[in-house]
């Protein structure tokens, strides 16, 4: 019915993790036991808080729940049997019900599921995400369970339950006679808005009575005629638990929106129904009714979520304070004894008190006005206008406002106490005041302690989450976002027996009984199985006699994998237990055991905290899956002293030092040393001690006079790929690795001072530069050849490369020369220049590199290719540019032109005619733009090049026609007519014809107009064209200009007297010139449309009609649809209007309504159909429909759907890029975006329930 109009909240959204992460990677952890509450939740699917409200709800209603349970196997069937054809129908619904209040009362889980229930309703469409009204849900729930209970000793349990019935009384006021007409009802569904609360309403229903008067009489059979009459309601028999239904959503017709009413709706706790029920002699306690069960919706009408409050009616839970309750007594407690300690403080909060002691205690009994604040400053630590000046105002005003207490003496510059003041009686006062204050909420916050009575607690049921709550709480649903929704009552007579209290398994089937204890069993199991797969451990243990110190840290003696043993362990035992396994594990230990946390790191395994206490579980000591332990004396490895801690933690680094030190020296001190191809450096790594200090380092790895350098980060050095390094001062010789923040992987360099001297190492201040052959940077340069032979038959390329050594500071006619030299190419450009050239990512050769240019200004990268071509490099002062003929793109017929930047427009022109071998003087220049279009020509032609701001790399096109003159423009103009019109016969010459909207372009010339002319000068100067002079045209304001973007007419030329420049006509600017049948003049604001009305009952529209929308009134789609209410003569509801997209040959539809902004919001802007999303501009098609006469609401046309097919094809060939061998395309071409995209969305399904047939 609603669809997903009520979508759950994100915060209440429950997501359910799918293959999580596991202890051993196959043991799922199992769900957690019920809390402390003792009741169980029910998990949410997705969007069913509103199924899962109701059914906690119906599970708290012990006489439906003992019901359902009376109904046993021999009446329901088995479960096991609903997929046996030849069995006994088995009732699916009510089964599942039974197990899931079964598992709710019964089971040890903190939530239950409901998909097992919800797949028993036939939900196979993922209708359990989407949210559904709660009150509807509860009336087809109640219809599936009668259906379903057809035949069986519970077929009438929803009617005894909860079916009343309301009678209709109708008087006649002239015979009396009274019709009456009794009705059936579920749930009393009643109105909220206008309302103060249940009990009002009820009054307006089942007390009031309707008058039937004046123009509203009543038809009365025994009066035969129009009479006076009275109506009224009563209820005549009430059900055991009453259904109250509150009307929270509703819609707002002037609006045409949906709402939800917030305002303040109350409903009692106890109602009594008497004074809405028809006479009886029954007693009063038959019609008094308590509620029990509050459905509460929060959110809006677009959203929101279900939860209910619930009165454990036969305490099952167990209830405990709120957390807000506690908190609040605690904040309640501390007040107390805070005033009781600060007892002699209290009085400086108050400013009379103050001023009377500081007074009272002046030896000479007055103080200086101007005085008194710094010894008030000095009593209480703060000054009259830090705490008092705020409230009381200035000190001079508050010693006048209180004349009966003090004294201004000598013109009012000082203060004394009158006579008759003391300063006792103002302290206890206050005191006593704040003390009784505290003691109020004392004792407010004992009665917050009062647990509530038996059988009158409340919980809120909210999915997953139970929590107990006070009966206070209700009264906070009676309005606001969240709000109640739904109220259930139960008779006051209804009472629970003794053994129902406090006994979830009452009335529970024996077979229940059993599957819940066997599933209690499997849940216990697997928790006790999953606590002991998740807290046992794979320790490794390091054995010390296997190991031996080496640079800082512990290193294998060997690769013997006896040096270090794995073992399982469960976390929760001792340390103590794990060392006597470790002792029962090695026979042959001897001595004192020490067990240590280690860790490997890239140096070795490092010690850190050893495990003392004995009584210390493995998890409180730190000890997780995987930990290292090393098992020692604890003083000790193999004779060497091992230092433990984090600030010992050994650091790995990369030593650098030349080659011929290590040759001197013997043999490396480090691990691995491996010699560089022929850099002349030797590395190796070397793990040290974190708290050793760098010269410490340089002792250990010598000699003592080395220079130790850091590498610099981020170093630019110079020339190629040298790498730079930084002088270590002598203050940092006597610093720590930890305090340089040295880390693994850092590198030092260990320079003797006689290196120095070497080519390969350069001191610049405290900066050394190393410069390997290795760190020397190329350049490859490579060089395309083919035959003549070749050439001829297309043969193919021969390319030849080599890497030509380069740094940045190479000149790239050196890099020329050497590739010259090793490609043997002299011979080949002897008599020809050559250059260098980039290519890029397409292939394409880049303008050629200046030979006298360095690789880093060149902007060339190191270790990139350049290709050596033919022809000559630019100079300095040269320019290189590339130019074709025509403004047609042609790949492949870009030529080439090496000019002197000097050179003015045209003789550049005059060049590039040459080559071209083109003659004549009708060309001129255009610029090519970033986009690969032709751009704006270069209208001065004396200009230099350099003028005109064209660099090496531009593109120039060689156009045809002459420039105009300065100031002027050669628009191109094209003429438009109707394809009915016999207009275009009257051009022979010209066969060239582009359609568009109904109608046909042709070209008629060309006209040369200055920009500073007027609109009426262009209109008077395309009459001029020989094509139209054969034209009968009264004035030149029957032509209408529009201005072409690309070949499309996009918008009418308006001001008679605006000059081309203001209506910004630039060069190479076309329009397109129409006929009209009067004279026009558009304002600025008005829009031409072009408007087509369909043809009532088919898939057509009429031909169509032009209209002039002002849209400077009203430019929102209210101002257009009142605009075309007063063209049609209609009302603006009667029509619908959409805009045609001609390059997608759909419609947009155009909406008549507007936005509603919330008041808290600033005000919305004007919605402008000239903005986006529909962009109206002139000669746009608007369809109408005329809903009076036309019931089809679709725009499309068969002709609109045969394009959008024609388009979808296109789209699908290009991404596939070719067709099957019949022409058509296969679906594998189709994108699968697309195909996504077109299909087609599923209609909103309303809430059903399944129910086989049960007779």
């Amino acid at each position: 019915m609603f669809g997903d109009l009520f979508e759950e909240d994100g915060d209440r959204f429950s997501s359910h993790t799918i293959g999580g992460n596991s202890v051993k990677g196959k043991d799922t952890e199992p769900p957690p036991p019920r809390a402390n509450v003792k009741l169980s939740g029910i998990k949410n699917q997705g969007g069913t808080c509103y199924l899962n409200s109701l059914l906690q709800t119906l599970l708290f209603t012990p006489e439906f729940r003992e019901e359902l349970f009376n109904l046993g196997p021999e009446e329901l069937g088995n479960l096991m049997d609903k997929d046996k054809p030849e069995a006994k129908q088995v009732r699916v619904i009510p089964l599942e019900l039974q197990r899931l209040f079964a598992r709710l009362l019964l089971l040890e889980e903190q939530t239950a599921s409901t998909t097992a229930l919800t797949d028993s309703f036939g939900w196979t469409n993922h209708e359990e995400m989407s949210q559904q009204d709660v009150q509807e849900l509860n009336r087809i729930l109640f219809s599936a369970l009668e259906s379903s209970l057809e035949g069986t000793s519970g077929s009438s349990l929803i009617q005894r339950l909860y079916h009343g019935t309301l009678v209709n009384h109708i008087i006649c006021k002239e015979c009396n006679n009274v019709s009456e007409r009794q009705e059936d009802f579920l749930d009393l569904t009643v109105c909220v808005r206008g309302v103060s609360g249940l009990e009002e309403v009820l009054w307006h229903m089942f007390v009031e009575e309707e008058l039937f008067e004046g123009n509203n009489l009543y038809w009365c059979s025994h009066c035969d005629g129009l009479v006076h009459a009275a109506k009224s309601t009563k209820l005549r028999k009430l059900p055991p638990f009453l259904t109250v239904s509150l009307l929270r959503f509703s819609y707002d017709f002037g609006k045409c929106e949906r709402f939800k009413e917030m305002s303040r709706y109350t409903f009692p706790l106890t109602i009594n129904l008497r004074p809405f029920c028809e006479q009886s002699e029954l007693p009063d306690s038959e019609f008094s009714y308590e509620l029990f069960s509050v459905i509460i919706h929060k959110g809006s009408c677009y959203g929101g979520h279900y939860h209910v409050y619930i009165k454990d009616i036969d305490q099952l839970g167990h209830w405990e304070a709120p957390e807000d309750d506690v908190k609040e007594k605690h904040k309640a407690q501390k007040k107390l004894p805070k005033v009781q300690e600060c007892e002699d403080t209290l009085d400086w909060e108050d400013p009379l008190a103050v001023v009377t002691t500081v007074l009272a205690q002046e030896a000479s009994g007055s103080v200086l006005v101007d005085q008194l604040g710094q010894k008030i400053m000095d009593k209480i630590g703060s000054s009259w206008n830090k705490k008092f000046r705020k409230q009381y105002g200035p000190i001079s005003k508050f010693l006048q406002s209180h004349t009966d207490v003090f004294m201004l003496v000598s013109n009012g510059s000082c203060v004394a106490l009158k006579a008759t003041t003391t300063s006792e009686p103002v302290a206890p006062s206050l005191h006593s005041n704040r003390l009784e204050h505290a003691e109020a909420e004392l004792q407010g916050s004992a009665e917050l302690d009062a647990e509530p009575a038996s059988g009158s607690c409340w919980f809120d049921l909210n999915d997953s989450a139970v929590t107990p709550i006070r009966e206070q709480a209700i009264s906070k649903q009676f309005e606001g976002r969240e709000s109640a929704y739904m109220l259930f009552y139960r008779k006051s007579t209804l009472q629970r027996p003794p053994q129902a209290k406090g006994n979830p398994a009452y009335k529970v089937p024996l077979h229940l009984l059993e599957m819940i204890q066997e599933e209690n069993a499997t849940l216990q199991q697997r928790r006790a199985d999953f606590d002991a797969s998740s807290n046992r451990i794979e320790v490794r243990l390091h054995l010390a006699p296997h190991y031996h110190v080496q640079n800082g840290a512990l290193q294998p003696s060997s690769t013997n994998t006896r040096a270090v043993v794995s073992m399982m362990f469960d976390r929760r035992k001792t340390v103590g237990d794990l060392r006597l396994a470790v002792y029962q594990m090695q026979t042959t230990w001897e001595g004192d055991m020490a067990l240590t946390l280690a860790k490997n790191l890239p140096a070795g395994l490092h010690l850190y905290d050893t495990l003392d206490d004995d009584e210390k579980s493995l998890y409180s000591a730190g000890l997780c899956n995987g930990s290292d332990l090393f098992v020692w004396n604890g003083k000790e490895v193999n004779g060497v002293q091992v230092q433990t801690g984090a600030e010992w933690e050994p650091v790995l680094l990369t030593i650098l030092r030349p080659g011929e030190d290590e040759l001197d020296s013997g043999s490396a001190p480090g691990v691995g040393a491996t010699r560089t191809d022929g850099s002349g450096i030797v590395r190796f790594t070397q793990g040290f001690a974190s708290g050793i200090t760098l010269g410490g380092v340089r002792e250990v790895l010598g000699p003592q006079e080395a220079l130790v350098c850091q590498e610099a980060k981020g170093a630019q050095p110079g020339g190629g790929g040298a790498s730079g390094w930084r002088l270590c001062p002598p203050e940092a010789m006597r610093q720590t690795l930890r305090e340089l923040t040295l880390r693994d992987g850092d590198s030092l360099l260990l320079l003797p001072s006689t290196q120095l001297t070497n080519s390969m190492f350069s001191l610049s201040g405290d900066m050394v530069t190393v410069m390997t052959p290795l760190d020397c940077r190329w350049l490859q340069v490579e060089y395309w050849s083919q035959t003549a032979s070749e050439e001829e038959e297309g043969g193919r390329q021969e390319c030849k490369k080599r890497k030509i050594p380069a740094s940045g500071d190479t000149r790239l006619g050196e890099v020329k020369q050497r590739a010259l030299e090793e490609l043997q190419l002299q011979e080949c450009f002897r008599d020809e220049p050559c250059c260098l050239r980039q290519m890029d990512r397409t292939g394409k050769l880049l303008p050629p590199v200046c030979d006298h240019l360095s690789v880093r200004d060149a902007g060339i990268r190191l270790m990139t290719s350049l290709c050596l071509c033919h022809g000559c490099a630019p100079k300095a002062s040269q320019l290189f540019l590339y130019f074709r003929v025509g403004v047609v793109p042609s790949a492949g017929q870009d030529r080439e032109i090496i000019v002197e930047e000097r050179l003015s427009v045209k003789e550049c022109l005059t060049k590039m005619l040459q080559l071209a071998d083109l003659d004549g003087m009708c060309w001129h220049l255009r610029r090519m733009d970033w986009c690969e279009e032709v751009g704006e020509p270069l209208m001065d032609e004396n200009a230099s090049l350099l003028d005109v701001k064209l660099c090496s790399g531009d593109t120039l096109v060689i156009a045809e026609g002459q420039l105009p003159p300065k100031g002027f423009l050669k628009l191109s103009v094209r003429w438009l007519v109707d394809r009915s019109s016999d207009c275009v016969s009257s051009f022979p010459d010209l066969s060239h014809k582009i359609e568009w909207a109904e109608m046909e372009m042709t070209s008629v010339g060309y006209v040369e107009i200055s920009q500073e002319a007027s609109l009426h000068d262009l209109r008077c100067q395309v009459l001029t064209l020989p094509a139209l002079v054969g034209l009968c045209m009264p004035t030149p304001e029957f032509l209408r200009l529009w201005v072409m973007e690309g070949q499309t007419p996009s918008r009418i030329l308006r001001g008679n007297q605006q000059t081309l420049r203001k209506l910004k006509l630039g060069m190479g600017s076309e329009v397109c010139v129409q006929k009209l049948l009067c004279e026009e003049d558009l304002g600025l604001k008005e829009v031409l449309l072009r408007l087509k009305m369909g043809v009532p009952g088919e898939r057509a529209y009429y031909s169509a009609q032009e209209f002039v929308w002002d849209a400077g009134r009203d430019p929102s789609p209210k101002g257009l649809y009142n605009s075309l209410a007063s063209l049609y003569s209609t009302s603006p509801d009667n029509l619908l209007l959409a805009k045609h997209l001609p390059d997608k040959h759909t419609w947009m539809a155009i909406h008549n309504w507007t936005q509603h902004v919330s008041k808290k919001k600033k005000k919305k802007k004007v919605e402008s159909l000239q903005g986006t999303p529909y962009c109206l501009r002139d000669g746009d098609i608007i369809g109408v429909k005329n809903l009076l006469v036309d019931s089809n609401r679709e725009f499309s046309t068969l002709k609109d759907e045969q394009e959008q097919q024609r388009l979808r094809e296109q789209t699908d060939i290009h991404k596939k890029g070719g067709q099957t061998a019949s022409g058509e395309i296969t679906q594998e071409a189709r994108p699968e975006g697309k195909a996504r995209a077109n299909k087609n969305r599923k209609p909103e399904v309303a809430l059903s329930i399944n129910v086989a047939v049960f007779r």
